[in-house]
Parts: structure tokens; C-alpha cells; sequence
């Protein structure tokens, strides 16, 4: 079947359209790229007006109805992430993700909560989810604090008996705690439960996006398991939503939906396996997505990581453009207005739509990554973000992408994902012609979507789909911990809305006005420091290349094959200059492939090592006394030159360590911000004597001096990165 499905894939299949603008944009310069998005996104000063006028009511509507933030929008409000117990609350659930044991979740869980003062929350909510968490962590955290308690009389030891009895209480309290949260927002632990719950609010019009729950797959088993979960929730959303009566290809529009993500298909859907996923993940995605088209619904590809960008996009053009689906509109994805590549991959789908003659859904979303995507922006050492660093951009950016979607109607579906009153009410203003929905998550939003939802009196007239993940407590975690952090934070609209002491004004203000405002007064905004400047003015770190680009990776593959062709020949050197070695050269072959040669190693005989160690102990006192300075200046040259002839080196590391590209570049850089590192430490600790107190009339100065010749061993694991800093340290301190 497998195989059908590939020739499927293949039959008749059309060219995609280039991706090189996309991959264009991908660390583009965030204030350029934003100065031509104010361009799309601005308003007349009559949409503006109307936009403004829209939004107010919609916030004095939700917050007259105060009852209706009696869900998660109220806990984000009173637990948001200014709050200490806000940051408990999110470490303890991002760390519960990792901790596979119960004995050390018990420790983690004491240590966390006894630092909260839980009890000043206590009734400062209406909210029965906020009351009944916060009794559920304010017994945890007093049984820990009794659990400190110290003393040999007996009320202190009936205070250690409890706390003793109360670990298993206190997990109890905070998986309690979690699944409250988690009620709001997982609509069942199954479909089936899921699909009775949405009844009600499909009876007020509301439609459904169907996401099962499960983060990405580990191994062959969880991407078998969380495939079965979506064919079988097919099939229990295809049968409650009955047949698909005859209609044009829109009418899918106004059907049930399900949401996928492809990691969770395959265990390796990641970039440089290309041909691996096109040969084992799309027949799966192919057969997902005939089996909603035969139940009459839609299928969504998710949005992920931006490392997962381009594969994504190849995976989704290649089965829209399958023959098994013509006349289907369907077939819908994600695109994340954060993402710097929002608008040019918007641009892409576009010229997908006129080659498959399709209408494609597209939820634009504003992303859910943003706090990992700036962290592993920084460890890889690029040259800037993946994605926008203020959320005022990131607002000018989804305005620049809901203009183009709504601009072409015959390209695309529009799902406009947001709580935010403010771009609610501009896709009801730039809309005003169009055919498009609205989406929220389920648990959130619920005051702002009844103001417009549905017909009537003030309503928008437009409908909205309800993102509705579905999985048991034990997969939620993962979810939970993306929604906290992306509406914990008290810049948040959903946190704001919550905050009847923010000001209206301040929560529907235009953000194209704004950032227009600023860049008219000349006003360069504060943006993040780039990645490699994170530890400036000391050092910059170690220049990284997005591997995860095919335009970055295709070069580095082929300069190391290219450098491959040239053996290596291997020898002593001694006192700076090569030798012949003792016995004949040895032939290296590839660990992990025989038939590929590395080169040849002369090893070094036992008088070569006295000489060598001759050598150094005659220059020791001469390195010694050369400024710290200079010898800064040297390990600083020499990490120059690591990073000018980084393929060569990744070469070899892949070659004769049989490391991957990417642990081949972390090992190159790695041994460059050791040499950049140690020549700070040089000029900090040697430059001049550090004068110490003492008695009057004394001066006592401290001075550390070299200690002699050092013998550094290479590690079989990291031969370069940890050979480079044990010589580099050893240089650094005046040793040769």
C-alpha cells in the first residue's frame, strides 16, 4: 500500500514553485524587513477610525461580562509570569516533563512550591478554576513548610509526621492543579468526549479544529501510535458530522477540521532527511489527508519551529499537488507571523494555489515558540533571529499577511487565529468583502468571540472554528507549557484583557501607527541583541550556520567533499616545523565506512617527544613574560582561522568521528569560543599585579605567573573542542 501511495505521490507530480525568497528571509534584518511590512499592513485613516471603534466596544463588551473570564483567561490574570508564583507555576510544568521518576518530581515539586505565598491569591478571583487551583498549590505548599519544621516537641513532630505522609498529597495536589488547567484547555481525554462537549457550542455555530495531542515523536512507536490517533479521529469526526451534501469545493469551509502535526508522524522529521521523509512521512500525510477528503473535512498541517519550516512546506506542497486530491480545497496549513518568512511564504502558497487550481486554508497565527526560537537562536550563534524580537512587530507582520490573504480570495481561505480586539477587528474591517473565519483555542477568548460570533444584533456575521487539542493529562503538559508562556506574560492581550486596570486605549492601539510613529521620529527601536553579541563587549561568540536551510547546508556538504578528494597526511611537529615521523605511515580508513580513505599518520618517535619537550621548556620563560595582551591577540588569531577554515574542520569531524554536520559545526565553535573565551581570561588575570590590602606603609601586590610546559591529550569524543581548550588555557596562563 505503501508503495501505491508513493507512486501516487509521484504520478503526474508538478514542479513546486522556488523557495529561495523564503529562504531569503530567514535572519533578514529585523528593522529593514519591518519598515517594508508598515507599507502592507497601514490603514487609512477611515479603517483605522473604524478598526479603533470596533475593538473598544468588543473590550467594554467582554469585561462587562465579567463572568465569561471565568477560565483560563482569569488564572493567566491572577498566576501571569510578573508574579512569582507565575514562574513556579511555569517552571514546575516545564520541568514535570522531564523528570521520569517519582521520587525526584516529589523533590522538585517541595522545592518549588514552599517558595510561593499562594495564600495572598486566595479570593482575590471570582473564578472557580483560579479558587480551586490555588487551594489545591496552597496545601502543597504548607505541607512542605511543615515538612522543615525542627524541634523535639510533639506538636513539631505531629507537623513531621503529616509532612511526611504529605508527599504523595502534595503530587496529588499539583497534578490536581495541572488538570484543572488542563480541563480548560483540552476539550476531552478522547474524541469521543471531545466531540460530545463541542455539541453545545456547535449549537451556537461555533465550528471545530481537531488537534490530538501529542508533541513530537521519540521513536517509530509514538509516530505509529499518534498516526492511529488520527486516523481513528477521522473517522469519529467523519461520522458525527454526517455525509457531505453535494456543494461547491468551498462547502468544506464550514466543515469540521483536523489539525496535524508532522513530527508527531515521524521520528525524524527534521531538516537533511529530505529523502527519508519524502519516501516514509508523505504516503502517511497522503493517506490522512484522503481519508478527511472521503469523510468531508479539512485537514491542517500545524505550524512548528522554524527549523522545521522549509521541510514543512516541501511536505505540504508535494501532497497538495498529489492527483489523488485534485478538486479538493481541503488541504490547509499554518503560517506564524513571527517568522520573519510570514509574508514571502504566504507569497509561495500563493503561486502553489495557481498551479494545483486550489483555494487554500491558511490559519495565520502569530506563533507559539517565541521564548525556545530566541533561545536556540542565541546557542547556535546566528547571525540574527528567525523571528521578530518585539511583539509590536509581530503584530505589523500578521496585519501585512491578513492584507495579502484577503487580496487574493481565489488563492486562499482565510483563518484568522487571534484573541487580540485589535486584529479581530481589522479583519472585520480589511474583510469587509470577504469570505473568512475566525479562530480561538478552546478555553480562551470565549467573552471577546461572543461579541462576534454568529448573527444578530452587533454580531460580525462571521464564523469562528475553535482550536481543540484532545489527549489525556499525561500529553497535555507539553501544550500547557507552550499557552502559559505565550499568554503568561503581562504584555499579553489575553493577560491585559483580564487587568480591568489597563486601559482600554492602551489594549486596542494600532501597532502599524506605532511602529509607523517611530520610525517617522527616527527613533531606532530597542531590539534584542543580535545572537552573537550576547557576551560583548568582552567577546562575540562563535559564528554559527543555519544547517537547518538547504541553501546553508548544500555548500558545506559540498566544500567537504571537495576537501575529501585531498588526503590528509598526518605527522609530528616539533618546534614548529613538520617531521617525518618514525615508522611508516599508517593508513586511516573512515570508522564508520571501510572503503573511505582519511589519509596517512607518521607517529612521532621517542626522540622527537624529547626534543618537543626540549623546545618548550626553553621557551617557557619567554611565553611567560609576553604580555597578556599578546597572547590574547594569538588565541584570538588563531580562532579566526578556526572559523575560516570551518569546513575543512567539519570535514574531518565527520569523516574521522562520524559526527553529523551539526554536532561537527558545535564542535568547531565550541573550540573557538574556548580561544576567544581564554584570551579574555588572559588579559583579566595577567595584564598587570592586582594590588591587595595591607598594612600602612606596605604595598602588597598579587602576581600569577605561568607554571611551565603542559602535555595535552586529545579525547577520542571532542578532538578538537577539548583539545583546543586545554592548549588554549595552557597558553593563556604563560605556559607553553
Amino acid at each position: 500500500m505503501v508503495a501505491a501511495l508513493r507512486r501516487e505521490l509521484s504520478n503526474g507530480a508538478r514542479a513546486l514553485p522556488p523557495r529561495d525568497d523564503i529562504a531569503a528571509h530567514y535572519l533578514i534584518d529585523e528593522y529593514r524587513l519591518i519598515g517594508s511590512l508598515i507599507e502592507r499592513a497601514v490603514f487609512t485613516e477611515d479603517e483605522r477610525r473604524r478598526a479603533s471603534d470596533i475593538a473598544r466596544r468588543l473590550v467594554h463588551a467582554s469585561r462587562a461580562n465579567s463572568e465569561k473570564h471565568a477560565g483560563i483567561d482569569a488564572f493567566m490574570h491572577e498566576y501571569g509570569l510578573a508574579t512569582d508564583e507565575g514562574v513556579i507555576l511555569m517552571c514546575l510544568a516545564e520541568a514535570l516533563l522531564r523528570i521520569p521518576d517519582t521520587e525526584t518530581a516529589n523533590a522538585f515539586i517541595a522545592d518549588r512550591l514552599s517558595g510561593g505565598a499562594w495564600e495572598k491569591h486566595l479570593g482575590h478571583s471570582d473564578s472557580l478554576l483560579v479558587n480551586a487551583s490555588t487551594w489545591g498549590l496552597l496545601l502543597s505548599g504548607r505541607l512542605v513548610k511543615l515538612k522543615d519544621a525542627k524541634g523535639a516537641n510533639p506538636w513539631q513532630a505531629l507537623k513531621r509526621l503529616v509532612a511526611r505522609s504529605g508527599e504523595p498529597t502534595i503530587r496529588l495536589a499539583v497534578r490536581q492543579a495541572v488538570k484543572l488547567l488542563g480541563d480548560q484547555f483540552v476539550l476531552g481525554s478522547t474524541i469521543e468526549s471531545a466531540l460530545a462537549r463541542a455539541e453545545a457550542l456547535e449549537a451556537k455555530g461555533y465550528r471545530f479544529s481537531y488537534d490530538m495531542l501529542g508533541e513530537a515523536a521519540r521513536s517509530e512507536a509514538d509516530a505509529g501510535r499518534y498516526y492511529q490517533r488520527y486516523v481513528e479521529a477521522i473517522d469519529a469526526v467523519g461520522a458525527a458530522a454526517g455525509p457531505m451534501g453535494p456543494g461547491n469545493s468551498d462547502a468544506i469551509f464550514a466543515r469540521p477540521s483536523i489539525s496535524v502535526k508532522l513530527s508527531a508522524l515521524h521520528p525524524r522529521f527534521e531538516p537533511g532527511k529530505e529523502r527519508r521523509l519524502a519516501s516514509e512521512l508523505a504516503p502517511l500525510i497522503l493517506t490522512l489527508a484522503r481519508a478527511a477528503r472521503s469523510k468531508g473535512l479539512g485537514l491542517t498541517i500545524d505550524a512548528e519551529e522554524q527549523d522545521r519550516l522549509d521541510i514543512t512546506l516541501q511536505a505540504f506542497g508535494e501532497t497538495l499537488l498529489s492527483p489523488a486530491l485534485d478538486g479538493w480545497n481541503g488541504l490547509g496549513i499554518a503560517v506564524q507571523a513571527y517568522g520573519k518568512r510570514a509574508t514571502p511564504t504566504l507569497r509561495w502558497l500563493r503561486g502553489l494555489a495557481e498551479i494545483s487550481h486550489k483555494r487554500i486554508p491558511v490559519r495565520l497565527v502569530k506563533g507559539a515558540y517565541w521564548d525556545s526560537e530566541i533561545k536556540w537562536a542565541q546557542e547556535r550563534g546566528l547571525e540574527d533571529y528567525p523571528v521578530f524580537t518585539r511583539k509590536l512587530h509581530t503584530d505589523v507582520s500578521y496585519l501585512a499577511a491578513m492584507r495579502l490573504i484577503v487580496s487574493d480570495p481565489s488563492a486562499f481561505y482565510p483563518q484568522f487565529a487571534t484573541h487580540n480586539a485589535h486584529t479581530i477587528a481589522s479583519a472585520r474591517v480589511i474583510g469587509a468583502q470577504s469570505q473568512f473565519e475566525y479562530q480561538r483555542l478552546h478555553g480562551m477568548g470565549e467573552a471577546i468571540y461572543d461579541e462576534v460570533q454568529g448573527e444578530g444584533a452587533g454580531k460580525f456575521g462571521r464564523p469562528c472554528r475553535i482550536y481543540a487539542p484532545v489527549g489525556g493529562h499525561d500529553e497535555l503538559l507539553g501544550y500547557l507549557v507552550r499557552r502559559l508562556l505565550e499568554n503568561g506574560a503581562n504584555t499579553s492581550f489575553v493577560n491585559r484583557m483580564a487587568d480591568d486596570e489597563t486601559p482600554v486605549a492602551d489594549i486596542i492601539a494600532d501597532p502599524v501607527e506605532r511602529a509607523e510613529r517611530e520610525r517617522n521620529t527616527g527613533a531606532q527601536p530597542d531590539l534584542l541583541v543580535k545572537p552573537r553579541d550576547i557576551f560583548k563587549p568582552e567577546r562575540v561568540v562563535a559564528a554559527g550556520l543555519a544547517l537547518t536551510e538547504p541553501s546553508v547546508r548544500a555548500p558545506i556538504i559540498s566544500g567537504i567533499e571537495k576537501a575529501a578528494k585531498t588526503p590528509f597526511q598526518c605527522g609530528p611537529i616539533v618546534n614548529g616545523r613538520e617531521t617525518a615521523g618514525g615508522d611508516a605511515a599508517t593508513l586511516l580508513l573512515c570508522p564508520h565506512d571501510k572503503r573511505e580513505r582519511l589519509g596517512t599518520l607518521r607517529l612521532a618517535t621517542p626522540q622527537q617527544l624529547e626534543e618537543a619537550i626540549a623546545s618548550a621548556t626553553a621557551i617557557a620563560q619567554r611565553w611567560d613574560r609576553t604580555p597578556a595582551d599578546d597572547r590574547g591577540c594569538a588565541l584570538e588569531r588563531a580562532a579566526d582561522l578556526y572559523e575560516q577554515n570551518r569546513v575543512a574542520l567539519m570535514g574531518v569531524l565527520v569523516r574521522e568521528a562520524g559526527k553529523t554536520l551539526e554536532a561537527a559545526q558545535a564542535e568547531v565553535r565550541e573550540a573557538v569560543d574556548y580561544l576567544r573565551y581564554y584570551a579574555v581570561q588572559a588579559r583579566r588575570l595577567f595584564s598587570e599585579p592586582v594590588a591587595l590590602r595591607g598594612p600602612t606603609g606596605e604595598d602588597n601586590t598579587l602576581e600569577l605567573r605561568g607554571r611551565g610546559p603542559f602535555a595535552c591529550i586529545s579525547p577520542w569524543n571532542f578532538p578538537l573542542a577539548i583539545f583546543t581548550g586545554q592548549i588554549a588555557a595552557a597558553l593563556a596562563a604563560g605556559n607553553p
